[in-house]
C-alpha cells in the first residue's frame, strides 16, 4: 500500500509507526487514509446516524433534516418536538466515554454556523427554542440521547 504521510517536523520513527498504523494526515490530527478503513468508518457512521434517528422518533421527535450541510458547516440531524428545535451531532466511537468528549469547539463552531443559515432559511423556528444536542453511538451499547450536549451559539 502507498501510504502519504504529509506530517512535518515529527521525528522519522513518529511518521514511520503512524504509517503502519495506517494514519496520515496533517496538522494535530491524524487522517485515515486506508480506503477500507475509511469507507468502514464511514459506514460506521451512517448506521450510528440512522440509530439516532430511531432513539429521537421513539422519544417523539420529528426529524426536519439529515446530513444538513453549507459552506463553512454541517449538521448531523435537526429534529423537533413540540416547542424545541434540536440540532443534533451523532457522534460513534469505539466506547462511549470518547464518544461523549468528541464535539470540539471547532465543531460546535461549525454546527452554530450551519444552524443559522438553517434559521435564516426557516423562519418560524425562530419563535421555538433552540437547542444543541448530542447522541452518542457506541458498538453494542444503546444510543444516548444527551439534551442540551453543548451550548449553541447562534447570536
Amino acid at each position: 500500500m502507498n501510504w502519504q504521510v504529509r506530517w512535518k517536523g515529527l521525528p522519522d520513527r513518529v511518521v514511520a509507526a503512524l504509517a503502519e498504523r495506517g494514519w496520515a494526515g496533517r496538522g494535530h490530527r491524524p487522517r485515515l487514509q486506508d480506503p477500507e478503513r475509511r469507507r468502514s468508518a464511514h459506514l460506521f457512521g451512517l448506521h450510528a446516524e440512522s440509530l439516532a434517528v430511531l432513539v429521537l422518533r421513539l422519544k417523539g421527535y420529528s426529524i426536519l433534516e439529515r446530513r444538513y450541510a453549507v459552506s463553512g458547516g454541517e449538521i448531523d440531524l435537526i429534529a423537533r418536538r413540540g416547542g424545541v428545535v434540536a440540532f443534533v451531532e451523532v457522534k460513534a466511537r469505539g466506547d462511549m466515554d470518547a464518544a461523549a468528549s468528541a464535539i470540539s469547539a471547532t465543531k460546535r463552531r461549525r454546527i452554530a454556523r450551519a444552524a443559522r443559515v438553517w434559521i435564516a432559511r426557516n423562519p418560524w423556528a425562530m419563535s421555538l427554542v433552540l437547542r444543541g444536542d448530542a447522541v452518542f453511538v457506541a458498538p453494542r451499547r444503546l444510543p444516548r440521547h444527551a439534551p442540551c450536549a453543548y451550548r449553541l451559539e447562534i447570536d
